[in-house]
């Protein structure tokens, strides 16, 4: 693909994305999944999947965080550049008219049943990212995985344990999940 042509449709994806979709990044996250993994095909779903995770672990909004990891994986830092671009222009304008209006539109009722609307839809779609990422945990018949999702879940919402904590651990088991599957790939590959 033309360098033009891929930092244009990255800067228009993340802008228009961006752009039109209220409450946050586990909003905007599954709709950079569709945008970039189903309908474009650049990325799998195992890669968007583990983009997500990094995006949700560094410090900062998650769908900045993805949006550079897309952009990166796509087009190295420029590419970054460009996403990130795409992603916060929208919210900033936004934001700013707002802030101008806000004081005469806070006490009005249509208003905030508008806003409180939105939070019910936000709750709905936040509860169809965390189904469809546990669903492509189980799919992948590993158990480590799925008990390391069962008690963050039951930590979290059980044990109210700070989510920073549950990260900490999550990284930890990923981490060394991984180091076990290097080693065993190094011993199959001396075993041949």
């Amino acid at each position: 693909m033309q360098t033009d042509k891929l930092y244009s449709t990255l800067f228009r994806s993340t802008f228009f994305l961006s752009m039109f979709t209220f409450g946050g990044g586990y909003v905007i996250v599954p709709l950079m999944e569709k945008k970039f993994v189903n309908e474009l095909k650049w990325i799998s779903e195992d890669e968007m999947l583990n983009l997500i995770a990094i995006g949700q672990s560094a410090p900062g909004p998650i769908a900045v965080n993805t949006s550079i990891l897309v952009g990166y994986r796509m087009a190295g830092f420029k590419g970054a550049m460009v996403t990130v671009l795409g992603t916060i222009l929208p919210p900033l304008g936004i934001m700013t008219v707002l802030a101008y209006i806000y004081l005469a539109v806070r006490d009005n009722a249509l208003v905030n049943n508008v806003l409180l609307g939105m939070q019910a839809g936000v709750a709905a779609i936040i509860v169809n990212v965390v189904y469809n990422m546990a669903k492509r945990v189980v799919k992948q018949k590993k158990v480590i995985p799925v008990l390391v999702m069962v008690a963050s879940l039951i930590a979290v919402i059980g044990l109210q344990v700070n989510i920073l904590w549950i990260l900490l651990f999550s990284a930890v088991t990923g981490g060394l999940m991984t180091i076990v599957d290097l080693k065993r790939r190094v011993h199959k590959e001396e075993a041949q």
